[in-house]
């Protein structure tokens, strides 16, 4: 097939969620054969080398609300590429892939990644139904109206309504002949004896960095000793962290890191801590619709994983045989947890287990041959429909 890959807000190279799922998404569906064409905005760095062929395409002004505005150059391009299939990466002000597939003939893939309807009382609501005739809510349902296929971690975040049978449910992935137990390669930090925990994020307010943090200060408290943790990343909430962790000598920030560099870093700890906390991120109400990178590429990594138990979480991970899964949100029963796992055969036991589940279930081959599958089905029941 040929597949137009239209996520013109994300920056490929990137080190981010969305550039690592983009970038891993279009190399795998070229790894099974496909002539992938990719629209994205071009990042710090030449685009990857491979069979994709990347187009760089940036929102007006770099504002992701205009993303529709480029509908005319996306159509270009989807005109000249004539692909058989134009996936769009959704957002809100979205629409010039689903508006050239619509040209093109191209079957439409949506995938939506955040929720298309509004946590109850947003001020996004609220300012739509100011405007009486909600034209953001039907722009966002028309969008998922007028696609022929969309992929989501999770179908509570669609619109009511929307047709179960154009509806693929999918999680974000690993790259597991990356993410070893054994991978080699330079890390930013001087591993400390001992145990290992390393959180790996954007340092946003529900990635709940800080109560790693605060966890740490319990096990000294506590004199439980022999841990260390290493926060990746970077973001608004790194400076709360930084002094949350004054007077603690083993808790390091590194920064932000390159991707291409993680997976030596996560071989060289022992635990993988993703402290979500769902109360400080007010979407997250509409139930834990995220499909975790981290948590994938942690286990990947042969790395146990600490998280907090609830909604979709006990699913990814199971308790007590992939990691250990905590009451949320209390720093002292992620304490608990990580305390629980002094015992390096625990720590060995679930490890293995998370990376025989992460190399089953969370590849982003996987991923991609599911979505590949998908669309076959849809594209075969389209030309049964149109040949009837």
């Amino acid at each position: 097939m040929k597949i137009l890959y239209c996520a013109i807000d994300q920056t490929v190279p990137g080190s981010v969620g969305g550039s690592v799922h983009v970038t891993a998404v279009a190399e795998g569906l070229a790894a099974l054969g496909h002539d992938v064409h990719v629209l994205v905005s071009p990042g710090d760095g030449p685009f990857p080398q491979g069979p994709v062929h990347w187009t760089a395409m940036t929102p007006p002004l770099g504002k992701k609300e205009l993303r529709w505005a480029r509908r005319s150059s996306v159509r270009k391009v989807a005109k000249a590429v004539a692909p058989d299939v134009i996936v769009e990466r959704y957002y809100n002000f979205g629409g010039e892939g689903l508006a050239a597939a619509a040209v093109t003939g191209a079957l439409s893939v949506l995938e939506v990644n955040a929720p298309v309807v509004d946590y109850p009382g947003s001020p996004k609501a609220t300012l739509d139904r100011a405007l009486i005739v909600e034209p953001m809510r039907r722009w966002r349902d028309r969008l998922c109206a007028h696609a022929d296929l969309i992929v989501t971690p999770a179908a509570s975040i669609l619109p009511p309504g929307t047709p179960a049978d154009k509806i693929v449910e999918l999680e974000w992935g690993a790259d597991t002949d990356r993410f070893t137990p054994g991978a080699k390669g330079p890390v930013p930090f001087e591993r400390p004896p001992g145990t290992l925990a390393l959180f790996a994020g954007a340092f946003r307010s529900w990635h709940g960095a800080i109560d790693l943090v605060r966890a740490m200060r319990l096990l000294a408290d506590r004199k439980i000793t022999g841990f260390s943790a290493v926060l990746i990343g970077d973001g608004p909430e790194k400076p709360r962290a930084e002094s949350e962790a004054n007077g603690l000598d083993r808790v390091l920030f590194t920064g932000a890191v390159p991707h291409d560099r993680m997976p030596a870093c996560l071989a060289s700890a022992d635990i993988g801590v993703a402290p979500f906390d769902v109360s400080a991120h007010k979407p997250l109400t509409l139930g834990f619709y995220w499909s975790p990178l981290k948590i994938f590429e942690y286990m990947s990594a042969g790395l146990p994983v600490v998280a907090p138990a609830g909604g979709r979480m006990s699913h990814l991970v199971e308790h007590e045989r992939e990691g250990l899964l905590y009451d949320p949100p209390s720093p002292a029963a992620l304490a608990d947890a990580l305390a629980r796992l002094a015992d390096p055969e625990q720590r060995r036991a679930l490890g293995r287990a998370a990376r025989e589940r992460a190399v089953r279930e969370y590849s982003w081959n996987a991923h991609c041959q599911a979505l590949e599958a998908a669309i076959v089905r849809k594209l075969r029941s389209r030309a049964v429909v149109r040949g009837s």
